[in-house]
């Protein structure tokens, strides 16, 4: 055997040595996955029919939620509430009937970020609008969705929804 070629015991210490490499890799690994926190949520707003209009702009409560995880979201009152400081993503979708116009408002922090709306009109069955944002949050930031004074949606059989998750 040539001095050049490496010998058996020196491979099968090399394949050991890179072994115990890829071990310490996904320990390291699943210990930073364990750690990250998780945040995401889904609800939809349930009061069986037409909701509103109402004299004043309101906070909509998604009273029927799917996915809470982080506990972030609170179902009395509509108000997402960032647990931890981080890139997040909302959505939310309505549908509505075209009797009274749907104004929607995403708002962080009492600041309106995203809007969703349809106008008033006699001749339109049903509307549908929704939006989405990606928003930096510090922990404590609120997010929620407004509707207009004088506007309505329809909260039932599953057709306005508000979801978030955490990205980053």
């Amino acid at each position: 055997m040539s001095s050049s070629n490496p010998n058996m015991s020196d491979l099968g210490q090399s394949l050991y040595a890179m072994a115990e490499q890829l071990i310490a890799l996904e320990n390291r690994l699943k210990t930073l996955e364990e750690g990250k926190t998780k945040v995401t949520f889904s609800a939809m707003i349930e009061k069986g029919g037409a909701y509103g209009p109402f004299n004043t702009e309101v906070t909509l409560a998604f009273n029927k939620v799917f996915t809470n995880i982080g506990d972030a979201y609170n179902s009395s009152t509509g108000i997402f509430t960032a647990p931890v400081t981080g890139v997040y993503h909302f959505t939310f979708f309505y549908h509505a009937g075209g009797q009274h116009a749907s104004v929607l408002t995403l708002f962080k922090n009492r600041e309106m970020v995203a809007i969703a709306s349809d106008h008033q009109t006699g001749s339109d069955g049903a509307d549908n609008g929704g939006n989405a944002v990606v928003l930096q949050l510090q922990q404590g930031d609120q997010v929620y969705v407004s509707m207009r004074a004088n506007c309505h949606v329809w909260a039932a059989d599953y057709h306005t929804s508000f979801s978030g998750f955490l990205l980053s």
